[in-house]
């Protein structure tokens, strides 16, 4: 009640609940001031751990102020309340990566290009400006209705001192997590960004993980080999290149984001498409 009667003194009315957390949750609500609906991040301070109150939400909350892509969600306003409630309004999309894929299947080659193209180009603004995500899945890929990336999700994102910066915290989803991340060791937080948008890659072209990972010790070895793909799937050599150029095992034998911008796959999209190119 305390929130829709200080969110209704800004102009908005919550609607539906789309995405819920243990001390968090989302929802959609009608905006007189911006004149159409937005999705709005409810955050329980009192009930978040200290660790996220203390750090992680703040780097979040700076990241947001700071960014402004086509292909990263835009923050419209923060509303932080006397009561340990803060309200993050930001941009409404359509669906997320992953609930395309469970409604459709694997995308077509083209299709996936097209995403990837601008997931990169949001990756390569972020790298360039001393900003990593760290959590880069299919669920924090958001989804326009003119089918526009949006990446959102900035609660493991951390600015970055120095290019050869490392990192100790373990960050997001194994399923997306690098082998060093998995093994606990010290890792490059940009590399850990690239093996993520692979695995993103290859869920989008196959609508399925390229490792089992019900196991956590089975899918650091998994990682070893070679990635393989379901027998229907259909993929040019130069998707596959990539997606094995990534999915390195090492992080110093992967490529940087300019790199994955620069192949060959991709250029191929860029004319092609209307996705914006890296920045």
């Amino acid at each position: 009640m305390f929130s829709r009667v200080v969110l209704r003194r800004r102009g908005y009315r919550l609607g539906k609940t789309i995405g819920e957390g243990t001390y968090s949750k989302v929802k959609i609500a009608s905006s007189t001031r911006h004149g159409h609906n937005v999705a709005i991040k409810i955050v329980d301070r009192r009930a978040a751990p200290h660790d996220f109150a203390i750090k992680f939400l703040p780097r979040e909350l700076a990241i947001l102020r700071t960014v402004s892509h086509d292909h990263i969600v835009r923050l419209h306003e923060l509303i932080d309340s006397p009561n340990g409630m803060l309200y993050i309004v930001m941009e409404l999309a359509a669906t997320d990566l992953l609930g395309r894929i469970q409604q459709e299947g694997s995308l077509p080659e083209e299709q996936a290009k097209t995403y990837f193209t601008q997931i990169v180009s949001a990756v390569c603004y972020l790298h360039q400006n001393n900003i990593v995500h760290r959590d880069l899945k299919c669920e924090n890929i958001l989804l326009t209705v003119g089918n526009q990336v949006k990446i959102t999700d900035f609660g493991f994102g951390r600015f970055l001192e120095g290019h050869s910066e490392l990192s100790s915290t373990f960050c997001g989803s194994s399923s997306y997590a690098p082998p060093e991340v998995l093994l606990g060791i010290q890792y490059d937080p940009r590399k850990s960004d690239i093996w993520s948008i692979g695995v993103i890659l290859y869920v989008m072209l196959t609508a399925c993980m390229p490792y089992d990972d019900s196991n956590a010790a089975r899918l650091v070895r998994a990682h070893r080999e070679p990635v393989a793909y379901p027998e229907n799937a259909v993929l040019g050599d130069s998707c596959k290149s990539l997606i094995l150029l990534i999915l390195q095992f090492h992080a110093s034998a992967r490529p940087d984001i300019q790199q994955v911008a620069e192949s060959t796959w991709l250029q191929t999209a860029l004319g092609d498409s209307n996705a914006a190119a890296p920045q």
